[in-house]
């Protein structure tokens, strides 16, 4: 029986981020296929944090920079390691190869950082985004050295794995797309959601404490509600999203309709309900949650180029509703599709047919475990191949092992 362990950056919380959603999804995945499935984490757990141990997952608390772990591991013995996001293979990467030699090493990326990173620092500094902005970002070389090191990596963005291939010249045999896992939308789904007529108001949803996130709702308060508020002065837009912060119940404004509604219970309710999801996100990464949500709930969207990365066919123009990078573009669609009812229907359809065609979990499900399986059984000439990643590797277990002992005997040295 292969034995996976997965090194978590948090507990899943599928109820407030994208990246709970998908990780919840690979735990499933990998259950589904009779894997002894492990999760662990440095992380604090917290109330949104689902309860993996009732999913027949076995969990454990463990701390960074600590000895413990390397008894832990080598009890344990998975011979697979997932890192869920690349600073988890920086801190316990080192520890896995020198104690798991032979467990196949899979990074989960859940979105490029050092193209979410690299954009925001555009953003704030007022310039386009160019990839040689990419390509001196200190955080890119991190994050690639990690790819290198690892034997697999997920993307789940197909637009990300382009960029991966063509500027950093990575290996095809090291990305894995795999996107978001959805069951196809049928007409029993179809059935179930509110029509035109039953919906109303605008909605947007987000972890607030996702930058991309809190960016977008400013964005919204100050330049594009204001505008669709004095063409449709009845509506109101519902923005839903966990740890919402001081500041931003602050913008709270009833009067505005710009209601401040903080965690969704039950998403899937509030984003069925709505008749259109606004998501003006100005720089990011990897696929949208709330856009993924929107269409699973039949609920057209305005979007940005960004917002909709990796979520169309190459050469596709048939969105879940608009998408446009320019404000006022913006606030004329979300007017035009919240009132014209054909062609919100229409968007609706684009949106079954983007997760019917781009999203299927029956699709990816038998191609990935059979590349596992191909790679486990090759495992040595995999890395031969993967020079690049040997020597990396070679010197991440020096400079890296080094600090974390470091690091332990200072804490030992502060605990005496």
């Amino acid at each position: 029986m292969n034995h996976i362990l997965i090194i978590g950056f948090v507990w899943p919380e599928p109820t407030s981020t994208a990246a709970g959603q998908r990780m919840l999804q690979l735990i499933q995945l990998f259950l589904s296929q009779g894997y002894k499935t492990t999760f662990i984490s440095a992380a604090s757990k917290t109330e949104h944090s689902i309860n993996l141990d009732s999913l027949g997952v076995s969990t454990f608390q463990i701390q960074i920079n600590d000895p413990s772990f390397d008894s832990f591991i080598t009890k344990q013995s998975p011979n697979i390691v997932l890192f869920d996001r690349f600073v988890t293979e920086e801190q316990f990467g080192w520890r896995i190869t020198k104690h798991c030699s032979n467990a196949l090493k899979i990074l989960n990326t859940e979105d490029l950082h050092c193209l979410r990173k690299t954009r925001q620092e555009a953003f704030k500094q007022n310039s386009s985004f160019e990839i040689q902005k990419l390509l001196n970002n200190d955080y890119a070389k991190r994050e690639i050295a990690s790819i290198y090191r690892c034997d697999i990596t997920l993307m789940i963005s197909d637009f990300e794995i382009d960029l991966l291939k063509n500027q950093f010249k990575i290996a095809d045999n090291l990305l894995f797309y795999l996107p978001f896992l959805f069951q196809p939308i049928n007409k029993t789904t179809q059935n179930t959601w509110p029509d035109y007529s039953k919906r109303e108001h605008f909605i947007t949803i987000g972890n607030f404490r996702h930058e991309p996130n809190w960016n977008s709702v400013l964005y919204l308060k100050e330049s594009i509600w204001p505008e669709i508020r004095k063409a449709l002065p009845k509506t109101e837009l519902h923005i839903y999203g966990a740890y919402p912060p001081p500041k931003a119940n602050q913008l709270n404004n009833p009067n505005q309709g710009f209601l401040i509604k903080g965690h969704a219970k039950n998403a899937k309710e509030v984003m069925s309900n709505a008749r259109v999801c606004l998501a003006p996100i100005r720089f990011g990464a990897g696929i949208k949650g709330k856009l993924a949500e929107a269409m699973l709930c039949g609920t057209p969207s305005i979007t940005t180029s960004i917002g909709a990365e990796g979520m169309l066919n190459r050469n596709e123009s048939d969105w879940n509703g608009f998408i446009t990078d320019n404000p006022s573009t913006f606030i004329k669609a979300s007017i035009e599709i919240y009132t014209n009812q054909n062609l919100w229907k229409q968007s609706q359809q684009n949106g079954i047919e983007i997760i019917n065609t781009r999203f299927q979990k029956d699709k990816f499900l038998k191609d990935f475990t059979n590349k596992l399986t191909e790679v486990q059984e090759n495992l040595n000439s995999h890395r031969t191949n993967n020079f690049i990643g040997s020597m990396l590797q070679h010197h991440s277990l020096r400079s890296t092992e080094y600090m974390s002992r470091w690091i332990e005997e200072k804490n030992k040295r502060n605990n005496l």
